[in-house]
């Protein structure tokens, strides 16, 4: 029996395969698909917020039209209540924790700058969260929010945001969306013959 090869080219060209389960193909063509956004759960200018701070943490030069969107997945999982089924005891729950934490970083711009995040400079917003990350902000929103806890909470999220969408899976080419047929080369290094070398 031979075993089909990946088409030369994308992850979007393996849609079209027998390689990708009808549950992956419609998942992963919703995420290439997907509308405009309107906060459902965030206020606007925190949504917007939201988005300039996710554009710090994945600045996307190569794809100035058409950025991978965060903030619609964060917003949209606040809006349902979802959540990973944990949290540090040293956070509040998640909707809260965001609504501090943005609120949070506004204070920092505020302190170091005298005005909006939003209105900062990339150098200046990437200073602002600099020291969020180093767990040392100003304001007193970080008196009683972990800002460690906080920053590595929505770095994590926004980073699994970002590679579950097909336009950052192309550029790691990763391939494990192709679910069928099954993978049964698991080790470390080994290849399954369909994998491109």
């Amino acid at each position: 029996m031979s075993v089909p090869t990946y088409p030369s080219g994308t992850v979007r060209a393996l849609l079209a395969t027998p390689h990708v389960s009808e549950a992956t193909r419609t998942a992963v063509q919703a995420r290439l698909d997907a509308p405009a956004y309107t906060p459902q759960f965030l206020a606007p200018e925190t949504y917007a917020l939201l988005e300039a701070v996710a554009d710090r943490l994945f600045p996307q030069p190569d794809r100035p039209e058409q950025p991978i969107p965060l903030a619609p997945a964060v917003d949209q999982r606040l809006t349902e209540g979802r959540a990973d089924g944990w949290r540090y005891d040293a956070l509040p729950p998640d909707r809260e924790a965001y609504r501090l934490g943005l609120g949070g970083i506004q204070e920092i711009a505020q302190a170091q700058f005298q005005t909006d995040f939003t209105a900062l400079s990339a150098e200046q917003q990437d200073a602002v969260l600099q020291v969020l990350a180093a767990a040392t902000p100003p304001g007193k929103t970080w008196e009683t929010l972990d800002a460690g806890r906080f920053f590595e909470e929505m770095l994590a999220e926004l980073t699994e945001t970002y590679y579950a969408h097909p336009l950052a899976q192309e550029e790691i080419g990763y391939v494990g969306m192709a679910d069928l047929p099954a993978w049964t080369k698991i080790g470390l290094n080994e290849r399954e013959e369909r994998e491109p070398a």
